[in-house]
C-alpha cells in the first residue's frame, strides 16, 4: 500500500483516478488546486480548468472525497498561477505568439508547487496521481523515466506533460491510461459518482483568453503579403497562425493568418499554401526520458496537440534549443505552441516553438 495523491478537479476523469487507487487499496488523498484569482461569475458558467465556476468545482471535488470516504485538502496557488501562467499567456499574447497555457501549468504548478506545498504542509507521500489520459514507465536500457501515450490514441494527453523532469516522473501514476472516456464514465456511474457525466471541461472560462487575461482591445491592420492594407483586426493577441474564421476580410480566394507582427500591431493575411513549413527552431526543450542527443535523431513531432506527430529530424542546437526538419512541410507552425518529440508511443520531450 502506498500513499497517494490525487490532483482532482471535481471532473469525472480525476474522480475516478482516485476511484481506482482507493480500491487498489492504497491511501487515497485527494487534492484541488484554487487558481482562480478573476472576477466573480455572474450567472451560470460553463467548466472549464480556469474561470469563475471554480467554487463549485472544488465543492464538486469534495463531495466525490466524501463519496470515497478520502480526505480532501484544498491549495491556494491562485497567486503563483497568475503570475507563472497568466501573466505568461499575456506576455506571449502580447508578442504575437499562440502560447499553450496547459503544458505550462503541468510543468510548474500542478507537478511542480503544488507538490511542493503539500511537502512543506507535512503531507508525504509515494504517488501524484491526475487523470490525465497516459502512462508512466522506466525504461529497462537506461532506467530513465518516461511519459508512453495513451492506448487509446485519440484520448492521449501526453503532449501537455512534456515539460515534467526525472524527479517528477519517477512519483507519478496515471490510473486511466488504459481507459477509454466510455469507460471511465461506466465506471463513475456504477460508483454512484455524481459527475459521471459531467461535460468535458475547456481549459479556459467563456468569454476567451481577453476575458480571462484582461486584455483591451487594441485595432491594427490586417494587411496582405504584399503589405496592402485589406482590413482591421482587434487586437494581435485574439489571433494565431492559420486562422480563417474571424478575419473579417471577404472577396476572392480564402485567406488565412500566415504571420503576427506585434511589433507594429499587424497580422498578416495570405493564401493557404504559404502557411506550410518544413523547419522550425524550438528553445527550452526539455529531453524528458533520455539524455540530450549529441546529434541529430529521427523522431517524431507534434506540433499542436490535436496534429498527429510525424516523421521529423530532430537536430540539438547550442543553448537548449533544437532544430527540427519535417520529412514533409507542415500547415500553421505558431510561435509560442510547444513541438512535442516521440519515439514510438514514449514521449521524448519538447520545446516552445520560436
Amino acid at each position: 500500500m502506498k500513499r497517494v495523491v490525487v490532483g482532482m478537479s471535481g471532473g469525472v476523469d480525476s474522480s475516478v483516478a482516485a476511484l481506482l487507487l482507493r480500491d487498489a487499496g492504497h491511501e487515497v488523498h485527494g487534492v484541488t488546486m484554487k487558481i482562480y484569482s478573476g472576477k466573480p461569475a455572474e450567472g451560470p458558467v460553463p467548466d472549464s480548468c480556469y474561470g469563475p465556476g471554480e467554487a463549485g468545482d472544488i465543492q464538486e471535488a469534495a463531495g466525490v472525497c466524501a463519496r470515497l470516504g478520502i480526505p480532501h485538502i484544498v491549495v491556494d496557488l491562485s497567486a503563483e498561477y497568475r503570475s507563472l501562467v497568466l501573466d505568461y499567456a499575456r506576455d506571449e499574447y502580447q508578442s504575437g505568439r499562440t502560447p499553450n497555457p496547459c503544458v505550462l501549468c503541468n510543468g510548474r504548478v500542478k507537478f511542480g508547487l503544488l507538490l511542493e506545498r503539500l511537502a512543506a504542509e507535512g503531507l508525504p507521500f509515494d504517488l501524484f496521481a491526475t487523470g490525465h489520459y497516459c502512462r508512466v514507465t522506466q525504461i529497462p536500457q537506461t532506467g530513465r523515466w518516461a511519459i508512453r501515450a495513451a492506448e487509446n490514441p485519440r484520448k492521449d494527453q501526453s503532449y501537455f506533460l512534456c515539460m515534467l523532469t526525472q524527479e517528477q516522473l519517477s512519483r507519478v501514476t496515471f490510473p486511466l491510461g488504459d481507459k477509454t472516456k466510455p469507460q471511465v464514465r461506466e465506471i463513475a456511474r456504477q460508483a454512484g459518482l455524481a459527475n459521471h457525466a459531467r461535460a468535458e471541461s475547456q481549459d479556459f472560462a467563456a468569454g476567451g483568453y481577453r476575458a480571462v487575461l484582461e486584455q483591451p482591445d487594441a485595432p491594427g491592420p490586417i494587411v496582405d503579403q504584399d503589405g496592402a492594407v485589406i482590413g482591421e483586426h482587434r487586437g494581435v493577441w485574439g489571433y494565431t497562425v492559420g486562422q480563417r474564421k474571424g478575419l473579417g476580410v471577404g472577396g476572392g480566394a480564402p485567406l488565412y493568418v500566415t504571420r503576427i507582427d506585434a511589433s507594429s500591431n499587424t497580422v498578416v493575411a495570405g493564401p493557404e499554401k504559404s502557411l506550410y513549413h518544413q523547419e522550425l527552431v524550438t528553445r527550452g526543450v526539455n529531453w524528458a526520458s533520455r539524455e540530450e542527443p549529441s546529434g541529430p535523431v529521427r523522431l517524431d513531432v507534434k506540433i499542436r496537440y490535436r496534429n498527429p506527430a510525424v516523421p521529423a529530424t530532430v537536430e540539438p542546437l547550442p543553448g537548449g534549443s533544437a532544430r527540427v526538419t519535417f520529412d514533409e512541410p507542415q500547415r500553421a507552425i505558431a510561435r509560442g505552441q510547444w513541438a512535442v518529440f516521440y519515439e514510438g508511443d514514449i514521449l521524448v520531450g519538447g520545446g516552445v516553438i520560436d
